[in-house]
């Protein structure tokens, strides 16, 4: 059981992470939590899983910030992702504005740092939402599906070392490989999307490895690395022959869904590194 604050505050994203983590920071202990959700973002599924649910768009940050100072939250995880070309098609707020002015590079990780010191500002501490998670984030040795081949090993243990360089640059976090060639890297598209083009670079064969991974000197307060059931469905469909991801540092979402679809589609979903 996780030792942790008795009120949490939840910013949460899409999918399905913002309601597994409610679910399991209740089942560990938080007796109260307060969700800041996005619109046409966040499941609104999420409202029955926490005892207060506040509804923003994206930019709002001193009504997000007020949000939990008026509710007396002084700890805070982000949970889900925000699509990142909704980052820059938000219409800011005279204070989200002011973090933006003041940011030479915007990405995800200097915007989302520089929320955090914001809500530091009024007194509210962005924390990982982590310890409520390791049981979805597999360790080394993980694997479902069939048995990588020699050839898929060494794409993979190829594909790490390419992810690893690419997401020390901040490109982006996952690479596609075939037979030793980097077929594509995730840039500002997104996973999916770097995923289906990526199978589709592959050929008619299909047979790609898909490799992802955290970022150097990675914050694991607001981008913690995600599979999920969709994922495999996108691999499936990009003939994807190997998903690899970052053993310890990534989640596992809906692992009994994608235990299915690894056997189904034939893909093998292992750690590595």
């Amino acid at each position: 059981m996780t030792t942790g604050p008795d009120t949490l505050g939840i910013i949460a994203g899409n999918r399905s992470l913002p309601l597994i983590f409610a679910r399991e920071a209740r089942r560990q202990g938080v007796k109260r939590l307060v969700a800041v959700a996005v619109q046409g973002e966040t499941d609104p599924a999420l409202a029955t899983l926490v005892d207060e649910i506040i509804w923003l768009k994206v930019g709002q940050l001193s009504k997000m910030i007020a949000a939990f100072t008026s509710r007396g939250v002084r700890q805070c995880v982000m949970a889900g992702q925000v699509a990142p070309k909704n980052l820059y098609e938000l219409r800011p707020d005279l204070r989200a504005l002011g973090v933006l002015l003041r940011l030479k590079e915007k990405n995800a990780h200097t915007i989302f740092g520089a929320i955090a010191d914001e809500l530091k500002k009024d007194g509210v501490e962005l924390i990982e939402a982590t310890p409520w998670l390791r049981s979805f984030m597999p360790a080394s040795g993980f694997r479902l599906g069939p048995k990588l081949s020699q050839a898929h090993q060494a794409d993979v243990d190829f594909g790490f070392r390419m992810a690893k360089e690419v997401s020390r640059l901040e490109i982006g976090q996952t690479v596609l490989v075939k037979s030793g060639a980097v077929l594509a890297v995730e840039a500002f598209e997104g996973t999916d999307r770097c995923l289906a083009r990526g199978g589709e670079l592959a050929g008619p064969d299909g047979g790609a490895v898909a490799v992802k991974v955290a970022r150097e000197k990675h914050d694991f307060r607001f981008d913690i690395p995600c599979l999920g059931a969709k994922t495999l469905e996108i691999c499936a469909a990009a003939r994807i022959a190997v998903l690899a991801f970052e053993a310890s540092k990534s989640l596992l979402l809906e692992q009994d869904a994608c235990e299915k679809l690894a056997l189904k589609h034939k893909i093998a979903l292992v750690t590595v590194g």
